[in-house]
């Protein structure tokens, strides 16, 4: 599989391009700046000196790419997709952007116009097929190919081909169970819920993430 992560040099960006890559995936990590792209993929090479086929361009190329996630800050996202909407036309987006602020030792979560960063996205795309997922992933343990992973990544979407994409690239990365969530209308609690669980982190100095008890048979 050929992944494109538009915005992918913040954290958790450069985790699921590393975790994505260690499970056979071909990954390019986009940015505004290509040369920036290539030096964050530079280093992540020299940290995990493994065969890993990752590589750093501007997020034209990563657009182009068979699937595409969009991991820009929540309120850059808009801005980064508008001129990429023609290369995106026809492919399977997804968003694991969080419209979250901080205030004192809690994070709030925001309510973006269309209630979700994901509904937004879909709005600015409407020939893309846009799913969200991965909100509750910490980056810091993506990013770490020493940790071993355990969690739930929910997946929402309108659309079918989203939602099977989706959840077949989401499982293809060990300890992660990806799970059906609904349409993209359940992607604002999803969203929401990112400051739950972040502020749980911080006020306990953990890596938490998402898992649903009660599915042993999924």
């Amino acid at each position: 599989m050929n992944v494109g992560i538009v915005g992918g040099t913040g954290p958790l960006g450069r985790g699921l391009g590393l975790r994505l890559a260690l499970s056979g995936a071909s990954v390019t990590i986009g940015s505004r700046d290509a040369e920036r792209a290539s030096q964050v993929v530079a280093a992540l090479h020299d940290r995990w000196p493994r065969d890993l086929a990752i590589d750093g361009a501007a997020n034209e190329e990563a657009a182009a790419r068979d699937l595409v996630v969009v991991a820009t800050p929540w309120d850059a996202l808009v801005p980064t997709v508008r001129p990429l909407a023609g290369r995106l036309d026809g492919k399977v987006v997804v968003s694991v952007a969080n419209a979250l602020v901080k205030q004192g030792r809690e994070m709030h979560a925001l309510v973006p116009p269309r209630g979700s960063m994901a509904a937004a996205l879909q709005a600015e795309l409407p020939g893309a097929f846009v799913a969200a997922a991965g909100h509750h992933l910490p980056a810091s343990d993506l990013e770490d190919l020493d940790r071993t992973l355990h969690a739930d990544v929910l997946v929402c979407s309108d659309h079918a081909a989203a939602t099977v994409s989706t959840l077949a690239l989401i499982a293809t990365i060990e300890g992660l169970r990806p799970l059906e969530a609904g349409s993209l209308a359940q992607a604002a609690a999803v969203e929401a819920f990112t400051a739950v669980l972040v502020t749980i982190n911080i006020r306990y100095k953990a890596h938490s993430s998402l898992g649903l008890t009660g599915l042993e048979h999924v």
